[in-house]
């Protein structure tokens, strides 16, 4: 169950992420809120995981799926750049997501 908490406060990252963007430094109150929940949430699930998963494993798998997580938002929804340096280094923060899963 751990795993799961986890990996649904790594995606509540990437959407804190994206509502502290549409916020436009804080200065829309909707997204402002939004940014607020969806953060305390994440936090909130992050906490559940720790309880039983370590504190190396969890959070750098969440730190790791906010970080590519936010990096597809980006390119998808955003239509920011991904260059090839941009998708390796990706690549790389996920493979160490899924070798943290191994060696956890």
């Amino acid at each position: 169950m751990s795993w799961i908490y986890l990996c649904l406060a790594g995606l509540l990252e990437v959407c804190w992420a994206l509502a502290m963007k549409a916020s436009d430094g804080f200065s829309r109150p909707v997204p402002t809120l939004l940014m607020a929940a969806t953060m305390a949430a994440s936090f909130w699930l992050l906490a559940l995981a720790m309880r039983t998963l370590p504190l190396s494993t969890a959070y750098a798998v969440w730190t790791g799926i906010g970080a590519v997580g936010s990096f597809l938002v980006g390119i998808i929804i955003l239509g920011e750049p991904a260059g090839a340096l941009k998708m390796t280094a990706a690549a790389l923060i996920a493979g160490g997501i899924v070798l943290m899963k191994v060696a956890g």
